[in-house]
């Protein structure tokens, strides 16, 4: 932590498709990240994604969010 490090490293992420649980339920965490993001963008999402969805729209609405750079 503090130390400056590249986001993202080429080969070391994998699509979400790709995740072995990635049709498992999502997190607390996602839950609660995705909510913050699709509120602040005025969406609404259904609380059933998986793991993989979540991530994905997680990606996309950073895009979105003044809170992300």
């Amino acid at each position: 932590m503090g130390a400056s490090t590249p986001q993202h490293q080429e080969g070391l992420e994998k699509d979400p498709s790709d995740w072995v649980t990635g049709d498992e339920p999502m997190t607390g965490a996602q839950r609660s990240y995705l909510d913050t993001l699709a509120k602040e963008s005025g969406e609404q999402l259904p609380a059933d994604l998986t793991k993989a969805q979540a991530s994905e729209h997680i990606d996309r609405l950073q895009g979105k969010s003044p809170r992300v750079d």
